[in-house]
């Protein structure tokens, strides 16, 4: 447990101490408790990581997007990106059609159609499902803190790129 930096205030009456340590702890923690979740949902389908993403990915954008936009939109390398879909192609779940000079526009074949209703509309009614249980305040609250965090993080990572 990291106890650095704690502060101590009042809450009616009692003194209460704030330990950002041991709350980034639990962040990391909820943190990689999602990242487990997906790698298992991923596992269940038969499926990399990487591929159950790029699947939701195309579910999500929509048909014809580029290899690039998924790894701009999902922050994934493009090198994944492109071993992913390769291997997905391999399986005969997307093909790929010319775009712009080297650009190439993804598409769920009816396989990749069929193993999305299995696999990942199945997870994106879940997701739906759990962020509709909080209230708005809350949900708006959750991505408002967050998108916080992860701009001050990226400012404080920004001399180590």
């Amino acid at each position: 447990m990291c106890s650095e930096f704690p502060y101590e205030f009042i809450i009616q009456g009692e003194s209460m101490k704030f330990n950002p340590g041991e709350h980034l702890e639990e962040f990391n923690r909820l943190y990689r408790e999602m990242d487990r979740i997906y790698h298992e949902l991923a596992v269940n389908a038969g499926m990399s990581d990487s591929a159950f993403f790029i699947l939701y990915a195309i579910v999500e954008m929509g048909n014809g997007y580029l290899q690039k936009d998924i790894a701009e939109r999902y922050s994934i390398s493009r090198q994944t990106v492109n071993s992913s879909v390769q291997n997905l192609k391999a399986k005969g779940y997307v093909e790929m059609e010319p775009g712009n000079g080297r650009d190439r526009h993804i598409y769920l074949t009816p396989a990749g159609q069929q193993v999305a209703e299995r696999n990942i509309y199945p997870v994106m009614k879940m997701e739906k499902d759990a962020f509709q249980e909080m209230s708005e305040q809350e949900s708006r609250e959750l991505l408002k803190l967050t998108r916080k965090y992860v701009r001050i993080f990226q400012d404080k990572t920004e001399h180590m790129r």
